[in-house]
Parts: structure tokens; sequence; C-alpha cells
């Protein structure tokens, strides 16, 4: 089949299925997937290039300047672009740093590390000209002022500590209007939020009961509800997702209780580009649950069984991004060392699309423009 008659068949094809080729030619990247190898003797950032017909190809690295664990961090947010997609942010938990990163047309640039202002910092999260980390080991928060340069400066009177010691916190994320943090611990089963002052700095820590056992990651949704999964002690098809209004005192009032994904060990979430859909991947089951987001809050399952997607036995997916347009899934497996890639359609179902493979195991923290 010539290229002409080939573009022409993939055209009605792709049309079939409710959406449109995308508006690429040659090898003209679709766009870029990012993870981080969280090696213990010297971090660094993988580039992969999402192509046309090619599926991802891994294209380079940028060592971070800093140091992982070399294991995994039982966390979601670890690598996050700024929304500007002009800045990229990584933890090195090993050396108790944060990396920044200027994105390139060609690739990635090391701005510098700066101290975490804790131990082992697992997750990260930016909003205007604040950062916030997640310090695992030392049970705590720090805040950040982004400068204009890239540069983050310590901000004071920033650092607090989270419900107690040994919480096994897992992420670490702003409410959608910037006023408060969240952050969810795994071995205490509470949600802890601080409630920002006008100058970012974060009051006393508000302990909030999770609904359901084991809350790991979460997203907003469009109403801007909290989304939280729930591994629920990766007990068999035993996990789930709650959803929560923020108060303004930080306190959560439950909207959705424990709706169970029907799979195992729920962990990662992202919402859909429009913020109506929120899809987890299961890494007991090595799946992807998408559930509907109501107005008042409640969660629906797409499909009845929980699995509107699958990224191959033994996969045991954890981390997951959406493209900026929303029109591509990916989730990282750091078991077998690749990306799974899929087809978003109307906002929720998952066409699978060629993966990557042969990527080095142990990878933590995925992102993508």
């Amino acid at each position: 089949m010539n290229t002409l008659r080939k573009t022409l068949f993939l055209t009605l094809l792709l049309s079939l299925f409710g959406f449109a080729l995308p508006a690429v030619a040659g090898g003209q990247d679709v766009g870029r997937v990012y993870t981080m190898t969280n090696a213990a003797d010297g971090n660094a950032i993988l580039i992969l290039a999402h192509r046309p017909y090619q599926g991802l190809i891994n294209v380079g690295s940028v060592a971070t300047g800093g140091n992982g664990t070399g294991s995994g961090l039982g966390n979601q947010g670890g690598l996050v672009l700024g929304h500007d997609h002009h800045w990229l942010y990584a933890v090195n938990a090993g050396s108790d740093s944060i990396s920044v990163l200027r994105v390139r047309r060609n690739g990635l640039e090391l701005i510098g590390t700066v101290n975490s202002g804790g131990e082992q910092p697992v997750s990260v999260t930016r909003h205007g000209d604040l950062l916030y980390v997640l310090n695992a080991g030392s049970d705590s928060i720090a805040g950040f002022t982004v400068n204009e340069d890239g540069t983050l400066s310590p901000l004071d009177d920033s650092v607090r500590n989270l419900s107690g010691t040994g919480t096994g916190p897992a992420q670490i994320g702003f409410t959608p209007w910037g006023d408060a943090l969240v952050v969810t611990e795994k071995a205490t089963n509470l949600i802890t939020t601080f409630v920002l002052d006008e100058d970012g700095i974060p009051g006393s820590a508000v302990v909030n009961d999770s609904v359901g056992l084991t809350p790991f990651g979460f997203a907003f949704d469009r109403f801007g509800h909290l989304l939280v999964s729930e591994a629920n002690g990766g007990a068999t098809d035993a996990s789930s997702l709650s959803s929560y209004e923020v108060e303004d005192d930080g306190t959560l009032n439950v909207l959705a209780s424990a709706v169970p994904t029907n799979e195992t060990a729920a962990c990662w979430v992202v919402s859909s580009r429009n913020g109506r859909y929120a899809f987890t991947t299961n890494a007991g089951s090595s799946s992807i649950s998408a559930f509907k987001s109501g107005r008042d809050g409640t969660l629906t399952l797409t499909t009845e069984d929980g699995v509107a997607g699958s990224t191959g036995e033994g996969t045991a997916p954890i981390d997951m991004a959406l493209s900026s347009g929303g029109r591509f899934l990916y989730a990282l497996s750091a078991k077998t060392g690749s990306i799974a890639a899929f087809r978003v359609i109307a906002n929720h179902k998952l066409l699978p699309i060629a993966a990557v493979s042969g990527l080095p195991t142990g990878l933590d923290g995925l992102a993508a423009d």
C-alpha cells in the first residue's frame, strides 16, 4: 500500500473509532515522556519521544545531579512537569535533594539541585511560584519559591510535620486553587491537609481519616473534588477510589466512599483532560480502571469488571501520565522496565498502541507533554 493510500486508510479507520489522526508529518514527535532511573549510584531522567507509527522511542538521558535509592519509593509525583511544561522537577530520594531541569526542544538541561529540607523526598508539587516537597524519611513537608530562572529558594517557616512518624506518605499535591496542600499517608490510613496563608505558608496539620485502607495516589476532578485511590493493603480485588470535598479549614467531607475497582492494589491516579473521568493503575492486576466523576462527587466504573485497559500480564503498572492534550495515556512498569501506551477515546476509553520495553527496572515517576 503506497503512502497516500496508507494515510487515507488510517484516517478512515481512526475516524471510525471517533478520533482524528494527529497532525504530524515524517518523524515529528507527538510528544515527550519522561521517567527516572532512581539509581543509587546516580539518578537520571530518561527521555522518550512518541512518534507516529513507531510509538515510544528512547532518545536519551540526563543526570539529575543526585542519587536515587535503587528500590521502589511507594509514591506518586516523584517526577513532575510545571503547568507551563518549561520545567521538570525530580526527587533524589537517596541524596535528599530536588533537581530542576529546563525542558528544551532537543532535550533537558539540568539547572541545579537544592536540598529537600528533609529526608528521602518522594513527591513534589507546584502551583504558581510555589513548590512543595514531601519528605518520607522525616515525615514532613517543605516549601520553596520558584525563581524566574527556574532555581528554587527555601521558603521560610514552611517545614511542617505530618500526623506522626512512620506514616508511609505517598503523595503531596496542591488543591486546584493553590490554597491548601494534601498528603496521603499509607501506613496510618490518614489524609493530612495544610491550609496555606496568602504567602504560601502552611498552618498546622489537619488530620483526616481515610474512608478506605491504604490511601495512596490522588488527583482532582473538574469540580475540584479530591479523588484518592485505596490499595487496601494489596488484598485481592479489594482496592477502591473515594472522593472528597476539601473544606476551607482543611477538613475533608466524604462524597463517595471506597467505590470498588474490582481489581488489586489501585495506587496511582490521574484525571482525564476534561476532568470528568479518572484512571487508576492496579499494580496487583496489571490493569487500569476508569471512573466517571459526577458533579455531586459520585464515582462510577466505566466497565463492569473494572478493566478499562490491560498493561500485560505481570507488568504491575505504577505511575501514569496523560499527554498535555489528553490524547494519550502512559503507564510505567518498574518491574519489567516498560511503558504501556493507550490512545484515549472520549476521555475514558483506552485503545492500546505500541509500548516500549527494554528500559531499566526500578524506574520511578512518569511525566508527559
